[in-house]
């Protein structure tokens, strides 16, 4: 298991340089002159000239990508001449590794619009996992047990409605009501954890669910089918046969066989939404990753979409690792490589 782990550790990091490399080639494929964006309607060639070379974009593509790739080891410094950091010393901006690079159009290093974005987005992916499983899982197990029934029947229907309503509209339907209409809960805003753990949780209810509103249904129809295909085979009728506590045969023998797929799924979407949830985060004003992604493409702040890019990528590519090691310690049947 111990050699398992570091071959796929290993691969994690080819597959991340594998991505930066290619964000970074369409980067400079782009017809786009990013150090156009870096002043306003009254940029004349030699301000535009000098912000390219401040930004170091006058340099060749491998010597730039070459200085990010260090900068994600060693940290970096801006602007990216070195004649210019001998003229202006004061102006000297410093990038702690893992530097993600500078933003021109926000004037500040990526780093610090990551540290700012990261803790709302991961709060907000944490909370409605937990949710969506619970409530998915759980509704998937009790749909089974009762396949047919009108337990069954109206647990499927809520999913089917809950995986058809847009996630915007969800969104702005809890906003309008339990928040701002009837005042059950505060509107919602980013309080740290660590300052009040009550007020964290309250003011993000509603973004989780939200979330767990859409994810919950898939997870309710994905856990149901497998669970009656699973209760089906020999020897959950064998455990039931020989009078095995009823528990026994749901979680021990029934659900643990259900978890492969389960895992499977939940890896990869908690992965893509450690990224940020753009159209949840968009409707509640809550600025994580997901709105900075937003933000960063629309402004066309090209060097923040290539650090949101990379960071989606590793998130997902951990992912899938995390995955893939879990199945060894959940399905004996899985035997890992030597």
């Amino acid at each position: 298991m111990f050699y398992y782990i570091l071959r796929r550790l290993a691969s994690v990091v080819v597959m991340v340089f594998l991505i930066t490399a290619t964000t970074f080639a369409l980067f400079f494929a782009s017809p786009i002159d990013p150090a156009r964006y870096t002043c306003g309607k009254n940029c004349t060639p030699t301000i535009l000239e000098g912000n390219r070379k401040a930004l170091g974009y006058d340099q060749p593509a491998t010597v730039q990508y070459g200085k990010f790739l260090a900068g994600l080891v060693v940290g970096r410094e801006f602007p990216d001449n070195e004649q210019l950091k001998k003229d202006h010393p004061e102006q000297i901006v410093k990038c702690p590794a893992p530097c993600l690079g500078y933003s021109p159009s926000q004037h500040r290093t990526i780093n610090e619009m990551v540290s700012e974005a990261w803790p709302i987005s991961l709060s907000i992916a944490i909370g409605a996992f937990t949710l969506w499983m619970l409530v998915g899982v759980g509704g998937g197990i009790v749909a089974a047990l009762n396949k047919g029934r009108w337990q069954d029947r109206s647990i499927v229907g809520s999913a089917l409605i809950g995986f058809s309503l847009p996630t915007f509209f969800v969104g702005l339907v809890l906003l309008t009501f339990p928040a701002i209409k009837w005042g059950w809960v505060p509107i919602p805003k980013y309080v740290n954890f660590t300052d009040n753990p009550a007020a964290w949780a309250a003011n993000l209810i509603l973004p989780w669910i939200t979330l767990a509103f859409f994810f919950a249904a898939s997870y309710v129809r994905l856990t149901r089918a497998y669970m009656i295909e699973t209760l089906s085979e020999d020897y959950i009728r064998t455990a039931n046969a020989k009078g095995v506590a009823k528990w026994a045969v749901i979680f021990k023998h029934g659900l643990r066989a259900v978890l492969t797929p389960i895992v499977t799924a939940a890896g990869l979407d908690l992965g893509g939404l450690l990224g940020g949830a753009i159209i949840t985060e968009s409707v509640f004003s809550l600025h994580g990753l997901g709105y900075l992604a937003v933000h960063s493409v629309t402004t066309m702040d090209l060097p923040t979409i290539v650090a949101m890019v990379m960071i989606v990528s590793t998130f997902i590519v951990v992912a899938n690792m995390l995955v893939d090691i879990a199945y060894g310690f959940i399905d004996p049947r899985v035997k890992l490589a030597k």
